[in-house]
């Protein structure tokens, strides 16, 4: 059976009926028309951005921590009286 787009309470193909099956879910769409639609592909383009701006924001949130450790572990590995940065902290000497 072929599954529609829903979009704002219409059908994106311009299909009427109250018995035709629709979904909000973009990977369960089979209507050629509904997929060729604007609605369709704006939704689409919306969602993969979505997920590559998650991935990417995940991605900079574990790399973040990782160079911040290993900075301080190289100041304080350091002989002598070596000042850390603004932002590592309250101690002003390592």
């Amino acid at each position: 059976m072929v599954m529609h787009y829903k979009t704002a309470g219409h059908l994106a193909c311009g299909s009427h009926g109250t018995k035709l099956p629709s979904t909000t879910e973009l990977n369960k769409v089979k209507c050629r028309n509904c997929r060729k639609t604007e609605a369709f592909t704006e939704a689409r383009r919306t969602a993969r951005n979505a997920a590559r701006r998650a991935a990417r924001r995940e991605k900079n949130a574990r790399g973040a921590n990782d160079w911040r450790t290993s900075w301080e572990a190289r100041l304080t590995a350091l002989p002598g009286r070596q000042r850390l940065p603004r932002g590592f902290g309250e101690q002003a000497f390592v």
